[in-house]
């Protein structure tokens, strides 16, 4: 956090000292709203909630040497008194911006927000100091928590911008204003907030509107509804992309291992090739829209190859790739689901070097209303397309994967078209009762699905000591 005292916190804030808070205390930590993380100049947000009430923790907080609470009742520790906790949080972030010179950078998009974002921390933090959203902390409460943690030297300031409706980038872009916009795909996802594709594309244009004339957006030139918010924008527009023509182009791809290789072609002719070490397709999207910004920053072409060649997964349970002492290979990329997601998943499955079978446990992929049916009917699909041996469905409204991948519409055990197995089981608990029966050494598993729904799957074949591809 940029320093400030107690009495610009109360103003800032709006709140009101309590009798104990010394006015000139100087804030110099981080907020935080986990008692365990509160620490010495810090502040501690005590954010009342259904199960836990933040307030129990402020004398912690105090003794691990925050300097006071943001709270909404009478405590016995220093506090600044507010009517809404997160509502103070969020201003002081605005304040935090304002001040800050960071260059802030907002990622948006259905699919990768993550990964992208963590792809461009990677690369900016060779320019300058860098801080970025933890994981996908990108909600009313994550976003301005990020926000404060910018500190006097800060130069970049990487956020992941996510919506469940519109106008919600909007009141993220206001807390935060990007200098640089990313959008990297509008897909099939939360469609009981959006309702429908068109009305995703809408709320992932609210970025590229949002931006100035000074301002840069980066747009993935493969997605025709992303390509088409450069009408829509007053800032400068730069595009990335695999199959269309695009200021940042991926050539002469090779997908290897599932890790791909390609060069950027640019206009400029570079001989070097990238190596990623993430895996799937998918990622060479993000590298590219990841290569845009860096390259805006002014980072070297050399440094930029190498920079996306050195990049590491940063955030858990996605595409996190692991081989067990038995010579298993397990994707973890139990995170999260939709559509597109699930589809890059199985296709990366599929590529996978393996000795033994490849099998996908696939769980629900949530928020889909009346196209649920249908997208888990395709997902199974795509998984016999991609060379999967076997596919396990986990828990309810799964079936139809069963059907789509084994080409037939019986509810449990189906050996299918293709030679694939497809069996439906009612939770994870089933479905690790059935790998625990079936896997073989060198057989490949991928495990993914909408929120926890294949966690404790991931968990338990993570259970037995790894080592990281």
């Amino acid at each position: 956090m940029i320093p400030m005292s107690l009495a610009q916190v109360a103003a800032v804030t709006g709140g009101k000292l309590s009798e104990t808070a010394d006015p000139e205390a100087v804030v110099t930590g981080d907020v935080e709203f986990d008692s365990r993380k509160a620490g010495p100049g810090g502040l501690f947000l005590a954010i009342p909630g259904a199960k836990v009430d933040g307030h129990e923790f402020a004398a912690k907080a105090h003794e691990q040497g925050a300097v006071a609470t943001i709270a909404t009742r009478p405590i016995d520790t220093p506090a600044v008194y507010v009517e809404d906790a997160v509502a103070a949080l969020t201003a002081l972030a605005k304040d935090a911006a304002a001040r800050s010179r960071a260059t802030v950078v907002g990622v948006t998009g259905s699919n990768g927000k993550t990964s992208t974002k963590d792809l461009i921390a990677q690369l900016l933090e060779n320019i300058g100091p860098t801080v970025a959203t933890e994981g996908n902390f990108n909600n009313e409460l994550g976003h301005p928590y990020t926000v404060c943690k910018v500190k006097p030297d800060t130069d970049f300031l990487v956020l992941e911008l996510a919506a469940r409706g519109i106008g919600h980038i909007t009141q993220l872009c206001e807390i935060a204003p990007p200098r640089i916009g990313v959008v990297l795909n509008v897909g099939i996802s939360h469609l009981d907030g959006f309702g429908d594709i068109e009305t995703t594309a809408l709320a992932k244009s609210e970025l590229p509107r949002f931006l100035g004339e000074d301002d840069l957006v980066v747009l993935n030139a493969d997605d025709p509804r992303v390509a088409r918010m450069a009408e829509v924008t007053r800032a400068k527009v730069r595009t990335f992309g695999i199959d269309n023509e695009a200021d940042f182009r991926a050539v002469d791809l090779d997908h290897g291992d599932g890790r791909y290789a390609f060069r950027i072609d640019d206009g400029s002719h570079w001989d070097l090739p990238v190596r990623l070490g993430l895996w799937g397709r998918h990622q060479v999207l993000n590298a590219l829209a990841a290569g845009v910004v860096a390259r805006a920053e002014g980072e070297t072409r050399f440094d930029l190859i190498q920079g996306l060649s050195k990049a590491t997964r940063k955030s858990q349970r996605r595409m996190d790739v692991f081989t067990r002492p038995d010579g298993t290979v397990v994707i973890d990329d139990s995170y999260n689901a939709n559509p597109a997601s699930m589809g890059s998943a199985v296709r990366t499955l599929g590529q996978l070097p393996t000795e033994g079978r490849r099998i996908a446990v696939l769980g629900l992929m949530a928020d889909l209303e009346e196209q649920s049916e249908a997208c888990h009917r395709r997902l199974g699909e795509q998984a016999r397309e991609a060379g999967v041996d076997e596919v396990i469905a986990v828990g309810d409204g799964t079936q139809p994967i069963v059907e789509g991948a084994a080409g037939d519409d019986r509810e449990h055990s189906i050996d299918g078209a293709d030679g694939v197995t497809a069996t439906h089981v009612p939770d994870q608990a089933a479905a690790i009762a059935l790998l625990d029966n079936r896997l073989r050494p060198g057989d490949a598993v991928l495990v993914k699905g909408s929120r926890y729904r294949t966690w404790d799957v991931a968990d338990h074949l993570r259970a037995k000591e790894e080592t990281d591809q």
